[in-house]
């Protein structure tokens, strides 16, 4: 966990890199969750018997909830002071280059890209890297936006 005093702390370490987090399992009960709640209840994700005769030898996450774990991910990365609070902005790129295997674990980095000023306050470009334990490649890249609105004066 990397904590900034302060935005403007935060905008100096602009290119650093911050984490990793702990490991996290991904878990068949958070599949299934995940899939009711989205109404996506691919094969692949929550039929583990018919999944063993794909090439991935088992289900796989969503995409989307390895990317719905960002929030937690960022959270547990870096905090910042002295604000209001931190608001999920949205997202800039967003890539799955390699699915996330069911009782496999993953966990994140952050690269502090940039930090901008806006008119609620600061708009934070952290590009996060999810990597899957024992792999190379990244199973989700994306730009994360988070606009750090400043304590009211």
């Amino acid at each position: 966990m990397r904590s900034f005093a302060n935005v403007q702390e935060l905008k100096a370490a602009a290119g650093e890199t911050v984490g990793p987090t702990e490991w996290r399992t991904i878990t068949q009960d958070q599949v299934n969750l995940f899939a009711d709640a989205t109404d996506d209840h691919q094969w692949i994700h929550v039929d583990p018997e018919r999944a063993k005769e794909t090439p991935f030898g088992g289900t796989i996450a969503h995409g989307f909830l390895t990317l719905s774990l960002l929030p937690s991910f960022l959270t547990e990365l870096m905090t910042v002071g002295q604000i209001e609070m931190a608001v999920n902005f949205g997202l800039n790129k967003v890539r799955f280059p390699k699915p996330v295997p069911v009782g496999s674990r993953v966990r994140a980095s952050g690269e502090l890209v940039d930090i901008k000023n806006s008119p609620a306050g600061q708009l934070a470009t952290v590009k996060v890297s999810v990597e899957l334990e024992g792999e190379r490649r990244p199973v989700c890249v994306a730009e994360a936006l988070l606009l750090y609105v400043p304590v009211a004066e």
